[in-house]
């Protein structure tokens, strides 16, 4: 289930409470007319209240769901993605469909990993690759010109929907789109993702992507797939220049918030992997030098549920934690992919067999779940020792913190 907003405990506006009904009508409704109808009405107020940037009146009414009806706060959420990212336009007497898209990179590395401008050369290979290959015919495309890291990209769901929205319109005028705002800076990961964004503009009722037109049998699986191949083959050489020392594996482009999500998921096993590489080289050790501790944390209004596991790094000789990692869950199964079925040996868990597949042989599981305990000068997460007790991952003194180095 996807987690509810920061802001906790809002008294609901008359739009909130509007937001609220029709979502549960949505999941009481016992047809397929009835459903459309009040899916159509909820449509139209989320969009109102993007438009007018009242994102505090969403999260209010999602925080209410959450709390008092689950499935219709799915029904709210999933409502708010797909209006912030998706919308029917009037521009000139015709009708468009607008798509706002990402295209994850996964990309690893022990110097930097960079974010920022794409040199026009480059983005036309891009925009060309898109276009050619996954595209509908005749759709119009803007990639923006960044590469973005997580956190660069839209905050909520009114500046996704703003952009979207403007992004779409100077597509249409033949404007170049402005990227004249500042971006926060990037936080330095040993494994990270890297997004291209896009807009994509097509008649409307058109389809947007080459595997909506596949020929019957209609097997969209086997065409998207073939589609990321070409994708990979024809985008990545110039992915890597933008992406110098970096490991890379390009993702398929998508709806922004599947993208996203696909991403996030997609990255954790390198994570594991980056930090072993990055301990073992510049501590001079072997794998087997190291041990894991696993530990689960859940938010405290949610007691007894995991959200996500952080891995501690400690070396086998020492107490201290000297590098973490997290493991954020996502799906309502993750925990049982992640960790595995202790009674069942069949089912030994991702995480386990990561650290094992890398060469850690010393791996402990803590049975407790923590509060999500940061630090309180840095923010950075805080892991678990051996003995349960919650510590700052500090790397010996004299070795270079993470992503000090540049490549050149």
């Amino acid at each position: 289930m996807r987690r509810p907003p920061e802001k906790k405990h809002q008294k609901l506006h008359a739009d909130g409470l509007k937001l609220a009904n029709l979502s549960l009508a949505v999941v009481q409704s016992a047809s397929r007319i009835e459903d459309i109808a009040w899916q159509a009405q909820l449509d139209t107020i989320v969009a109102k209240n993007l438009e007018h940037h009242h994102q505090n009146v969403i999260d209010a009414a999602a925080e209410h769901l959450f709390i008092t009806h689950p499935n219709a706060y799915e029904v709210l959420v999933e409502t708010m993605e797909s209006v912030s990212t998706s919308s029917r336009i009037d521009f000139r007497d015709a009708q468009y469909d607008v798509l706002l898209m990402a295209a994850p990179i996964l990309a690893w590395s022990r110097f930097e990993i960079a974010s920022g401008p794409i040199p026009d050369t480059t983005l036309k290979v891009l925009s060309d690759g898109w276009t050619q290959h996954v595209l509908s015919e005749g759709a119009l495309l803007k990639i923006l010109p960044m590469l973005y890291s997580i956190d660069q990209l839209p905050r909520d769901h009114c500046a996704t929907y703003a952009l979207m929205k403007n992004t779409a319109i100077d597509l249409l005028k033949g404007n170049p789109v402005s990227t004249t705002q500042e971006l926060p800076k990037t936080v330095p990961f040993l494994a990270d993702i890297r997004y291209l964004l896009a807009v994509v503009v097509v008649p409307a009722n058109k389809a947007l992507f080459r595997w909506q037109e596949v020929a019957a049998p209609f097997d969209c699986a086997q065409s998207k797939s073939d589609i990321l191949a070409i994708w990979q083959a024809q985008a990545e050489s110039s992915i890597m220049r933008l992406l110098p020392g970096c490991g890379v594996e390009l993702l398929l482009p998508e709806a922004f918030y599947t993208a996203c999500r696909e991403g996030d998921i997609r990255i954790r096993p390198s994570s594991i992997r980056s930090a072993i590489f990055y301990l073992t080289q510049t501590l001079n050790i072997e794998a087997n030098d190291l041990s894991a501790i696993i530990a689960g944390f859940g938010l405290e209004e949610n007691p007894g549920q995991i959200d996500e596991y952080r891995i501690s790094f400690a070396l086998k000789t020492a107490p201290e934690v000297i590098y973490g990692v997290v493991w954020p869950l996502y799906q309502q199964d993750d925990q049982l992919t992640a960790m595995g079925n202790p009674n069942d040996d069949n089912l030994p868990g991702e995480i386990p067999a990561l650290l094992t597949e890398c060469g850690i042989n010393d791996i402990q599981r803590i049975e407790d779940i923590f509060s999500m305990e940061f630090c309180d000068d840095c923010g950075a997460p805080l892991f678990s020792d051996r003995d349960g007790d919650l510590a700052h991952a500090e790397m010996p003194e004299d070795v270079a913190p993470q992503g000090s180095e540049h490549f050149h």
